[in-house]
């Protein structure tokens, strides 16, 4: 009897035992071949962590190499609530430091997370804070943020980049792609205490390339020059805004564009949309008299006006369509190059009709009004150019002094341009190199001729017409001592929204001209958007012209008494 309970048991035992070699190797198998991929992947996940890797955002430069935008490595602070013991103490902390409210901070602290940011990008001395304190459950990680080292300068023109290095306005969003850093996602190996481990040479390698450097045709001289005298113009004006542009007649190149009030890109808190909007390209206005010297172009093309035509001035007023033109002052007979130069509204109307509607359009839209001048920033409106099929009785008048039709001022520059440079409207641009971060050239933008517009002989009538407007005419604040300046002022009044006709108070002020004007080195426009007091162009805009032609001529080392030799590689339309 006690031999077979012993035998039992050893039955009992080696049955458990058996069962528990199976269950054993049952989960050996499983675990194995069963669950092997699932556990093969949780082991990667404790000794690897999936990152993405950006590289630094391409720089900006003037044309002569200065920096303009450039990426700087910043502190941005995260939390892990989970180890944070208390949410209350340490967003009183932290506060005073990120200049983030408590309830904020306090807010995301104690959030069920292991992860998440505080505040991102921001000044060195408020990183050293932490690498002075040591706060449980804070961290802090190095960032790339866009730096403009300038500061407002450029502003309209640079636009500027969002938190996340994304380019939101002006060249940094239309060159975004050739900008930004190469993306790439890499794994990196991590030791049991979750710290990552890989050697020099894996780093290098793991290294996004950094994004294109672009060189542009501004001058940041000459930007600096306008910038300065546009804002001393619009405070003495006690303006609204202003806008001010500089180009190279001969390439289309934008050696300056600026606009008043300015922003300083690096601090966009509480800015609206308004502010850094880029008038030069978005907002159109009534030209107001500059639109006649594109009429004595075409007119003088077409040859209904020879710049000795005479033409009456009725004394200073002339009903058309049951309405009256007037003109500032009584005037009788006129030759036609006094009509511009006294900028005589009726002698203006009178060359329009000359002209005819489908002629004057024609010409319009020839010299690039009514479509975008396809220059390489955002934003850029049409401007108002009507099909003369939706013309009134007055509209050829009107048109002919600028009013009825809309322009941008780079519209308008660009125009002026054509005239200036022998009749050649050419296409603008602010990029003229594209460079890889090896210094390598990737792309090269040379002037292009968009399409002839006037011949020689006309461009050459109308710059001596034009000259007459600063030595004879409305433009004499524009004369710059040694040089022959050739221009056209513009004062349009504008339309009051309230009662949809003209204002009696509120106006345009504009200049736009060339110098020199035999040979000329820079085209340029400024628009004075509602002046208080005086608001003729020849007054506000024109006195602009001549400070900042002035400077910037002597800049560029341009001498008055040598004629200017420019080379210009230049494309097919």
């Amino acid at each position: 009897m006690a031999g077979s309970l012993r035998r039992n048991r050893r039955y009992v035992m080696l049955l458990v035992l058996l069962g528990g070699f199976g269950i054993v190797l049952f989960r050996l198998v499983s675990l194995q071949v069963l669950q092997a991929a699932e556990l093969t992947v949780k082991a990667d996940r404790q000794h690897q962590k999936t990152v993405s890797l950006e590289g630094a955002r391409g720089t900006i430069v003037d044309r002569n190499g200065k920096v303009l935008a450039m990426n700087l490595e910043v502190p941005s602070v995260f939390g892990v609530p989970t180890d944070v013991d208390s949410p209350a103490k340490t967003a009183r902390l932290l506060s005073p430091v990120l200049h983030v409210r408590v309830s904020e901070l306090e807010q995301k602290l104690r959030q069920d997370r292991r992860f998440v940011w505080l505040a991102r990008k921001l000044d060195p001395e408020q990183g050293r804070w932490f690498d002075r304190t040591r706060v449980e459950g804070i961290g802090v990680v190095m960032e790339g943020r866009r730096f403009y080292p300038k500061g407002p300068l450029l502003s309209h023109l640079l636009g500027f980049a969002g938190m996340d290095g994304q380019g939101l306005e002006g060249i940094e969003r239309r060159y975004e792609s050739d900008l930004q850093g190469e993306k790439r996602v890499t794994v990196l190996q991590r030791d049991a205490k979750g710290r990552t481990v890989f050697s020099k040479g894996q780093q290098a390698e793991q290294a996004p390339a950094s994004g294109h450097r672009l060189v542009l045709t501004i001058d940041e001289v000459i930007q600096y020059i306008v910038e300065k005298e546009l804002d001393n113009a619009v405070a003495r004006a006690q303006a609204k805004s202003g806008t001010m542009i500089v180009l190279e007649p001969n390439s289309g190149a934008l050696l300056a564009l600026a606009g008043s009030p300015r922003f300083d890109p690096n601090v966009l808190s509480n800015l609206s949309p308004d502010r850094w909007r880029n008038r030069a390209l978005t907002d159109a206005y009534e030209p107001g008299s500059t639109m006649k010297a594109i009429l004595a172009a075409a007119a003088i093309e077409e040859r209904v006006m020879k710049p000795e035509t005479l033409v009456f001035g009725e004394q200073g007023s002339m009903a058309i369509a049951s309405t009256v033109i007037h003109d500032h002052e009584k005037l009788g007979w006129l030759t036609f190059a006094q009509v511009i130069q006294k900028s005589s509204n009726i002698g203006a109307a009178k060359a329009g009709m000359a002209l005819g509607d489908q002629r004057l359009h024609q010409y319009l839209q020839t010299f690039g009004f009514g479509a975008r001048t396809e220059i390489d920033l955002p934003g850029e409106v049409t401007g108002l150019l009507k099909n003369p099929k939706a013309w009134g009785r007055r509209t050829v008048a009107s048109v002919s002094m600028g009013q009825e039709v809309g322009v941008t001022p780079m519209q308008m520059v660009t125009a002026i341009a054509a005239i200036a440079n022998g009749g050649e409207l050419m296409k603008p641009y602010v990029v003229s190199e594209i460079r890889d971060a090896q210094d390598e050239l990737k792309r090269q933008i040379l002037p292009q001729v968009r399409r002839r517009v006037i011949s020689r002989e006309t461009a050459r009538a109308v710059t001596r017409i034009l000259e007459g407007v600063v030595t004879e005419g409305t433009g004499g604040k524009a004369a710059i001592n040694g040089f022959r300046v050739a221009g056209k002022t513009g004062t349009a009044q504008k339309i009051d929204p309230r009662t949809r006709a003209y204002s009696d108070s509120k106006f345009v002020s504009s200049f736009v001209g060339y110098v020199p004007a035999d040979n000329p080195r820079l085209a340029m426009i400024v628009v004075i958007d509602e002046p208080q007091g005086e608001a003729w162009g020849g007054a506000v805009a024109a006195p602009v012209f001549n400070r900042v032609g002035e400077q910037a001529l002597s800049y560029l080392g341009v001498s008055s008494s040598e004629p200017v030799k420019l080379a210009m590689a230049a494309s097919g339309p």
